[in-house]
């Protein structure tokens, strides 16, 4: 699923609201945990999951198609964990 289908999901399951108001909700919400992110925050959203950041050290990589090794520069990369009924309602209540 995309943004746009996402939108109009939500709009079609209200139809009291316009597909603009909509989107721009779910534009204020995706920023919010953007914007969240960036300050080193985590986002957790009960029953859907947890987002954070983690931080990958610099190592030494290797150019795939020269093999020629290459310096990978320390980064912060987002992690998303689910939560324990998205991963039950997934795995039909079952927890593997």
């Amino acid at each position: 699923m995309i943004k746009s289908e996402l939108v109009q999901r939500i709009a079609e399951r209200n139809p009291h609201l316009y597909l603009r108001d909509v989107e721009n909700i779910v534009n204020a919400i995706l920023d919010e945990i953007t914007g969240a992110l960036a300050r080193g925050d985590r986002v957790e959203l009960r029953g859907f999951g947890a987002f954070s950041v983690k931080k990958r050290d610099a190592r030494l990589g290797r150019n795939p198609r020269t093999g020629e090794n290459v310096e990978v520069e320390e980064k912060v990369v987002p992690f998303f964990k689910t939560g324990k009924e998205m991963r039950e309602r997934l795995n039909d209540g079952q927890d593997r």
